[in-house]
């Protein structure tokens, strides 16, 4: 038997075993972005609340969008974005979204940002694990908690 025969059998399993190789040990693209739920839980566990009772941590920025993990501990305040649209994930916890109608008592916090009081007028939307919300921008909005706590992950992407 030719000697070339012998290791065509090892050369073609190289040949076909190559792809799988580079795709297992390639590195993950510019701008990839992967987060486990163990992760979320311990961003979500290290974020310190403050005299209102909430907390974030943003943990990515992309340029065009960013992501952040809120907790609160209580209800929120209405708040308006003029150019960025919110998109919740909800990851523990439950509460109401109260959306749309007026805020009260608004002020401007800067960056294109309303922040009140409450909001009158809204419809009530209940928050549970899992829910996924998006808000578009100029859209008033409040996480109301009930007394109880609330996790979410919130991609803003601003939508000038």
């Amino acid at each position: 038997m030719k000697p070339f025969l012998l290791l065509l059998p090892a050369v073609l399993l190289a040949v076909l075993l190559a792809p799988l190789a580079t795709a297992l040990f390639a590195e993950d693209p510019a701008g990839f972005g992967q987060w486990t739920d163990a992760q979320l839980k311990d961003i979500a566990k290290n974020i310190k609340v403050d005299q209102t009772k909430a907390g974030n941590n943003r943990f990515a920025n992309y340029g065009n969008h960013s992501i952040m993990e809120v907790r609160r501990e209580g209800d929120g305040e209405a708040e308006v974005h003029d150019t960025q649209a919110d998109i919740m994930v909800i990851t523990s916890g439950s509460g109401d979204l109260i959306l749309g109608g007026t805020v009260v008592e608004g002020r401007n916090t800067g960056n294109g940002e309303t922040r009140g009081k409450s909001i009158t007028g809204g419809t009530t939307k209940k928050l549970a694990v899992g829910d996924v919300v998006h808000v578009p921008a100029k859209i008033p909005h409040q996480v109301l908690t009930h007394g109880k706590n609330i996790t979410y992950v919130v991609v803003k992407v601003d939508s000038k």
